[in-house]
């Protein structure tokens, strides 16, 4: 009985994507990317196996978006896509399978039925990509630089490859040492390079690679089953202050001469974040999660408050678009840092930086801010949640 295994290639930085956190491990209806892969195929009955090649920096991310499945370790990669995969094949060794899938995470919405199209072709040939037809009209540029229309280009016979690209092993392993830094970035091409005929097997539209942010919403979209809609939701909060030597403002200490007064930490930009997000879910308000008469959340840190709430987002298959915080007082300055709060903000909740903004103003001297009594914060949060017909 033939064996295969299935290779998802998660080493890279998605560069063009934006944000602290690798895209293979954004959020897409509530699961990293990479579990979408990882479940798809560790669920295929024709697969013996599933593995995953990762970069050195993400084994705590890896870890948790691959909690419960039972997976092979995972395989370190390296400088280029071609040697991340040679890495992953090379772990696969010991295994020797008869068949292996590479599968690029950045593909989160990949089917069995395509799986199983990919390891069929391998019966009649070496390789096998999974690939769609061009159907648009093709046009060749004249440059980078302010292009013009140099020629139509014929489709006919034209594909765009996909993965999963299915490969029998022995095969694959071979000419990925053959070709070790030729510089080539798709697996099928290390095929064509080393000889091997390559067979076409119909891909998906919906088998989209995620690249961009606009990726991301077409592809909510489709694990949705269905539209999006977009909602926003305010929070306002405001903590006196008393004694104290510091303050807690979005996620961050700062010192001050005086501190503020709060049954958790007082952290009032957190609150209104909060509140914000639940808010945009119909989800009641900080206080009916978190009451404050509850010994449990004395002195707690509001990291805790925020992240139930971006969970909760989670829950709903949806994820956060924006956040926009603003800090209300007179003292302490906020400018020095506002880079930090932000970071710290995306941080909490897995996002980009690009979708934080912090923002702090004063009231000219005018009520309790600007009589140095406190400080207030208001927020506005814009969630993206499947349409609850």
């Amino acid at each position: 009985m033939t064996t295969a295994v299935a290779l998802i290639v998660a080493a890279g930085r998605g560069q063009r994507f934006g944000g602290e956190a690798p895209k293979q491990y954004q959020p897409l209806a509530g699961r990293p990317l990479i579990r979408h892969c990882l479940e798809v195929f560790a669920a295929h009955p024709l697969i013996a196996a599933v593995a995953a090649v990762i970069h050195p920096d993400d084994r705590d991310r890896y870890a948790a978006a691959a909690a419960g499945l039972e997976l092979l370790p995972p395989a370190i990669g390296g400088a280029t896509r071609q040697e991340s995969v040679l890495n992953g094949l090379e772990s696969l060794e010991a295994l020797a399978p008869d068949r292996v899938l590479i599968h690029d995470a950045a593909r989160p919405l990949v089917d069995s039925a395509i799986i199983d199209r990919a390891l069929a072709a391998l019966d009649r040939a070496p390789a096998a990509i999974a690939a769609v037809p061009l159907t648009d009209t093709v046009k060749r540029a004249t440059g980078d630089d302010d292009p013009m229309v140099a020629a139509t280009v014929d489709r006919a016979r034209l594909w765009r490859a996909q993965t999963p690209q299915a490969f029998r092993y022995a095969d694959i392993l071979a000419a990925h040492r053959s070709l070790a830094g030729a510089g080539l970035t798709d697996d099928a091409a290390v095929a064509e390079a080393a000889g091997l005929p390559v067979a076409l097997v119909l891909g998906a539209e919906e088998n989209l690679k995620v690249t961009t942010a606009a990726d991301l919403s077409r592809a909510e979209r489709l694990a949705a089953g269905g539209p999006l809609e977009f909602r926003t939701g305010s929070g306002f909060d405001v903590h006196r202050f008393g004694p104290g030597n510091g303050v807690m403002l979005c996620g961050v200490a700062i010192p001050h001469d005086r501190g503020l007064e709060g049954h958790s930490d007082a952290d009032v930009g957190l609150h209104a974040l909060t509140d914000a997000i639940l808010g945009a879910l119909g989800a009641e308000d900080i206080g009916s999660h978190f009451p404050p008469g509850d010994p449990r959340w004395r002195n707690a840190d509001s990291a805790s408050f925020l992240a139930f709430a971006g969970e909760r987002v989670a829950a709903r298959g949806g994820r956060i678009i924006h956040l926009d915080v603003t800090l209300i007082c007179e003292r302490p300055k906020i400018a020095p840092h506002r880079a930090a709060m932000i970071d710290r903000i995306a941080a909490i909740l897995g996002l980009p930086v690009g979708r934080v903004s912090v923002k702090a103003t004063t009231t000219e001297g005018l009520g309790f801010t600007g009589r140095g009594e406190g400080i207030a914060a208001q927020a506005v949060a814009t969630v993206a949640l499947p349409v609850d017909h």
